[in-house]
């Protein structure tokens, strides 16, 4: 029995997978808040942007590494879905473009009623226009709870899609595993809880806010909590496991980038800065803030690690 690191699925797929769960959980999270938290006009016109900026520069690493025209308009294709239903950058696609539109449309009122973004040169005459107008009051606002759930449902449908697409390579172990859907769902929900936290702390900086930062953050500790214990269970799978698992996790559980840059920095030092605030309180933004970056840094580096550590096993 011999193993073979797979070196096809690298960097570009992990920051493809990485920005498609952050961009779509933040834009479930953002939405959910708005509807059922507080109104918040701020929050969802950066989250909702940001969010969809983050899933069109993920999809376009995807794109270029498919380095096929024809694969790229494939993939985009909504009757793939009926010609080869298991293909899941199909589904995952057609998810990622149904949660940008409908977070465009969520967004769309209070982009009208922004008068900062009515000022800029090109925004602003687009939204002027009295088209914009009549779809942002008919449409959008008459049914802007309904809008928010499509966009709460295909963004879901991402998160959980980054984890299933990897799940779908029986030939790797460490893939092949009915926990990497959770796995990464946990932590693309994480690493939006963590950005939205930077959003707020560093450039919203409303004073009303700190319920909803507290709520934010005690909501992020039990997610970082979860993703240990899934990471634990791993460990113990791929240790007992086949080749491909063994190899896999000697790989990662001998890699210092892992242990240190991911597990320690990643995970339990911003567990550790949370608990201490959702316990004792916050004396400034710094806590939250460098827990906030390490948890967005880790989700990357979750990704790097198990585009990295994807092994075949061959019987010879």
């Amino acid at each position: 029995m011999s193993y073979t690191t797979q070196e096809i699925w690298t960097w570009w797929i992990a920051v493809y997978l990485y920005l498609g769960g952050l961009g779509a959980a933040t834009l479930v999270v953002t939405f959910l808040t708005d509807m059922y938290l507080k109104n918040h006009r701020a929050l969802v016109l950066w989250g909702a942007f940001s969010g969809i900026a983050m899933l069109s520069v993920g999809s376009l690493m995807l794109f270029i590494h498919l380095l096929d025209p024809r694969a790229v308009l494939h993939v985009i294709n909504p009757l793939v879905l009926f010609r080869q239903p298991h293909s899941w950058i199909a589904w995952g696609t057609q998810f990622i473009i149904w949660m940008m539109w409908w977070g465009l449309f969520y967004a769309l009122p209070y982009l009208v009623q922004s008068e900062r973004a009515r000022k800029l040169p090109l925004l602003g005459a687009v939204l002027r226009l009295k088209v914009m107008n009549r779809l942002s009051n008919r449409c959008c606002l008459r049914f802007h709870k309904t809008i928010g759930w499509l966009a709460t449902i295909n963004g879901i449908g991402v998160a959980v899609y980054t984890g299933l697409l990897l799940q779908s390579f029986p030939a790797v172990a460490l893939w092949h595993n009915p926990g990497v859907p959770l796995l990464f769902t946990v932590s693309a929900f994480s690493t939006a809880l963590a950005y939205l936290l930077l959003l707020l702390n560093l450039v919203i900086k409303h004073e009303d806010d700190y319920y909803l930062k507290v709520f934010y953050e005690r909501t992020d500790t039990m997610l970082i909590a979860a993703e240990l214990v899934i990471l634990f269970s791993f460990f113990h799978y791929m240790a007992a496991g086949n080749e491909s698992a063994f190899r896999s996790a000697q790989l990662l559980w001998q890699d210092m980038g892992w242990l240190i840059g991911f597990i320690g920095l990643g995970l339990i030092v911003p567990f550790l800065l949370e608990l201490k605030g959702v316990i004792k309180g916050w004396t400034g933004r710094l806590p939250i803030v460098t827990a906030s970056v390490l948890v967005l840094a880790g989700g990357y580096l979750l990704r790097h690690y198990f585009m990295y550590a994807g092994v075949y096993a061959h019987p010879w």
